[in-house]
């Protein structure tokens, strides 16, 4: 048996061409495109890489996009003005402030800063606690991306065994709240797990987000299976001074065993922009007392 190839960039083109679709009704309704605002401190290649992606899928989703390059010498007293500036512009219906930020700036201060309605990232303690009680609020894009593609595979998910590997505020934490609200038994491993292969190996959902290249290894892995990777490691490759993208999980042996799993890179990645955008303009219709916009 080998396992369905889950494909994000698929599933998230199609997303994201549904969040379009909400953005010109949206701009029709209120006059104004939803707009997303992005902050990006100091010159991180691969952030400001990130950030570029978002703004240009920002504008390709008919949104507005309003982009804020900070120098890494900037003190956290003025990124907390302008975050306070972004919170008071009515044209700004998300904001995102790209991690990580210099070692001088607190990061979670600037996260509490953010109006929790504009918190796209899902990452306020406001959201989090909405999502850990089972009220609606925005969720962080990565997991509720996982989620989008577990239930398009699956179905429904009520009943089955999850395992989460990993326990971070920005994954693991909201996608084992995210499974309990989908009705599945979850437990959440990490490094420090006893046993962890047998752990994962009575799971029907496996949800890496460890780190860790390649440290699910097909053995681990229950037949026919369900396996999301978040993973994005580097590592060298082959050819001398290359370097090449793995996940968590050993993707040939998993794929054995498995019934369907992500491949890294093209799985999980692309639906992290895609459920920014479909935060977005959620966040614009709440802010506007519209409905959520129907499908997303």
């Amino acid at each position: 048996m080998t396992a369905a190839r889950i494909d994000g960039k698929a599933v998230a083109a199609a997303l994201r061409g549904d969040v379009a679709d909400a953005a010109a009704v949206f701009t029709d309704r209120t006059g104004r495109a939803p707009g997303l605002a992005t902050v990006l401190v100091g010159e991180d290649p691969a952030s400001a890489v990130y950030v570029r992606s978002k703004g240009k899928a920002t504008g390709e989703a008919g949104m507005a996009s309003f982009s804020h390059t900070l120098p890494d010498t900037i003190s956290e007293a003025e990124l907390l003005a302008l975050v306070d500036q972004l919170n008071a512009d009515d044209r700004v219906d998300g904001i995102l402030v790209q991690l990580p930020l210099p070692a001088h700036i607190d990061a979670n201060r600037v996260i509490a800063a953010i109006d929790p309605a504009k918190d796209v990232d899902g990452f306020h303690p406001v959201n989090a606690g909405r999502l850990a009680t089972g009220l609606d609020g925005l969720v962080p894009c990565t997991p509720l991306g996982c989620l989008h593609l577990l239930k398009q595979q699956l179905g429904s998910l009520a009943g089955k065994d999850a395992v989460v590997i990993g326990r971070s505020n920005i994954v693991g934490k909201p996608m084992a709240m995210l499974l309990i609200g989908e009705s599945a038994t979850v437990t959440v491993a990490h490094s420090r797990t006893r046993d962890l292969p047998d752990v994962v190996r009575r799971a029907d959902i496996v949800v890496a987000a460890v780190g860790r290249p390649e440290m699910i290894r097909g053995s681990w892995i229950k037949p026919g299976a369900t396996v999301i990777d978040v993973g994005i490691n580097r590592v060298p490759a082959a050819e001398e001074g290359k370097t090449r993208l793995v996940g968590d999980v050993a993707y040939d042996e998993a794929a054995e065993v498995a019934s369907a799993i992500t491949p890294v890179p093209g799985g999980v990645g692309p639906m992290t922009i895609a459920m920014l955008l479909r935060n977005t303009v959620v966040a614009a219709h709440r802010r506007a007392g519209l409905p959520d916009p129907e499908g997303l």
